[in-house]
């Protein structure tokens, strides 16, 4: 694990570049990226020229989003259970793979709309598995504290790529066709793969086995379900990914139909949507010390709705291009604080569950956003479709009416490694269950509303952990004792449980605990449930103090 280090390097933006894995896998990363959107020009324009609706080309946008909202939430629970560095090698080598088949068959003349939508998809599907496990790992890269800037630089080195790329490619298609486009995208992997399969993380080993995919997945969703704050995340970033999605969806559209223009101005325009991007992440973290994540975020909201409406009215490439600018910030600046606000939110143990459920939730608003947008261009025209957009991005900001964001806020998430096994007078195996958890407090009368009130939190954070079945009763003969109880399926869970504790669920905990006024510390009781018609009487050991 990486320690952190002085609180004066921490409010340094350019502060993770000191780590050298970082340093490498985001220089691999911009030329990955530069061939990805040398690709994605490529693709869409080539769709252009061959489709036969408005429908098929706003299908191109889709192609790229719907694998991570459909592959997400799988991706990430295979992120927080198997070796990351492992699963992007793999995803990587499939992308490769892939981009290197969409070139044989385009130089050969067998694409088809619906064939080149098909290998969109399978690449994407690849992103889909990888960006889990890559926005994870920034957090094995650089310490707690300079995530927020590491994620901006990873939003810096993409939209760095994306303010020249875009006009890189339509030069390439242009000049020699949209297979050199794919074949530049194939050769771009290679560096990013070498500088993985050199990385060797060193990273704590679990001391229990890997939770199957099944539960690692419900153990994600039922974390993000117990998170208000992370719900109000993941409905912001859906509302945006729908209205802000219409604009890349429909460029290519607005380039050939609405300004006239061909590839070179579409890859410009993508390219000053880049630029403006560029500067978005350069202010993010700036903007993060002085405005409230409301605020910020409403911002981003409307102003994308501006370079929404502007697309609609202007018949000029260089106007058009101006409101891109304008875009492509307010895109970087909600982003980027959607994800910095999820990675602060979480602790390592499911992070790439919830950052997988963060990108399903915002890309499947895109998807969704560029099929519907799509159908509307197809009825009513690109410029209809772009300024009903712009009217749905107005609504999503004033959705923070209702779901404002959370005050920023840095919580410490790591482990508190402070639960042991209790020696057992039973011979428990780790599969033996269900587990029964009984937990006696003394509270005084005077103390009961602040009690009730911790303990709704120690609730919500034992059932988020995955405890089942938790309640608080009040003995009715000695209103003094109250019982905190909950189940696990089994020890093995037990023991998971504890082991999720962060430093912030143990504030939760001492609080508890100063309200309890017996003279012992709070009586803890470990039970193994049993049938009674097995005959085995239900043993109940004691042990020490929870967290």
């Amino acid at each position: 694990m990486i320690d952190d280090e002085p609180d004066s390097e921490r409010v340094s933006a350019l502060a993770p570049f000191r780590h050298g894995i970082f340093r490498a896998v985001w220089s691999a990363s911009l030329v990955s990226n530069f061939g990805g959107l040398i690709q994605g020009v490529g693709a869409a324009w080539m769709m252009t020229t061959i489709a036969t609706s408005s429908y098929q080309v706003a299908l191109v946008q889709a192609s790229t989003t719907l694998p991570i909202m459909l592959f997400a939430l799988v991706a990430g629970a295979i992120a927080d259970s198997f070796n990351r560095r492992k699963v992007m090698l793999i995803a990587q080598t499939f992308m490769l793979v892939v981009s290197v088949l969409l070139t044989v068959f385009t130089y050969l003349g067998l694409i088809t709309p619906w064939t080149l939508l098909a290998f969109a998809f399978l690449i994407n599907s690849g992103t889909a598995l990888y960006n889990p496990s890559w926005q994870a790992s920034v957090g094995d890269m650089v310490p707690r504290a300079k995530l927020p800037a590491a994620v901006a630089l990873n939003s810096l080195g993409f939209n760095l790529t994306r303010s020249v790329g875009p006009a890189i490619g339509g030069i390439i298609v242009a000049a020699a066709g949209a297979a050199a486009a794919f074949a530049a995208n194939a050769l771009s992997y290679v560096g990013l793969l070498i500088v993985l399969a050199r990385w060797k993380p060193d990273l704590p080993a679990s001391t229990l086995p890997r939770e199957t995919l099944g539960a690692a997945m419900g153990a994600g969703l039922r974390y993000v379900a117990m998170s208000p704050n992370i719900g109000k995340v993941l409905v912001r970033g859906a509302a945006f990914g729908f209205s802000a999605g219409a604009v890349l969806a429909l460029l290519p559209l607005v380039a050939r139909d609405v300004v006239k223009g061909d590839a070179l101005t579409y890859g410009i325009m993508l390219g000053a949507f880049g630029i403006g991007a560029v500067g978005g992440a350069l202010i993010s973290v700036r903007l993060r010390q002085i405005l409230s994540s409301e605020t910020m975020v409403r911002m981003a909201f409307a102003g994308f709705a501006l370079c929404a409406f502007d697309a609609a009215v202007s018949d000029h490439a260089w106007q058009t291009s101006l409101g891109l600018l304008i875009g492509g910030a307010c895109w970087v600046i909600a982003l980027s604080h959607f994800n910095v606000t999820v990675q602060m939110s979480t602790p390592r143990w499911v992070v790439g569950r919830v950052l997988s459920v963060y990108q399903t939730a915002t890309f499947g608003g895109i998807a969704l956003g560029s099929w519907v947008w799509g159908v509307v261009a197809d009825a009513h025209g690109a410029e209809f479709a772009l300024i009903a957009a712009a009217v749905a991005m107005l609504a999503g900001g004033a959705i923070g009416l209702l779901l404002p964001l959370p005050q920023q806020a840095v919580l410490n998430l790591d482990p508190t490694n402070r639960f042991k096994e209790p020696h057992l007078a039973l011979d428990l195996k780790l599969r033996s269950g269900p587990i029964a958890i009984m937990i006696e407090y003394i509270i005084r009368e005077e103390d009961v509303p602040e009690f009730l009130a911790t303990m709704a939190e120690r609730g919500r954070i034992r059932r988020r952990d995955g405890a089942r079945n938790w309640t608080l009763a009040r003995d009715l003969e000695n209103p003094a004792i109250w019982i905190e109880h909950y189940h696990t399926p089994t020890w093995l869970e037990y023991i998971r449980h504890n082991k999720r504790a962060t430093h912030a669920d143990a504030v939760v905990g001492e609080r508890v605990r100063a309200l309890h006024s017996g003279d012992e510390p709070p009586r803890v009781r470990r039970m193994i449930e049993r049938p009674t018609t097995a005959g085995t009487a239900i043993v109940m050991p004691k042990g020490p103090i929870e967290h």
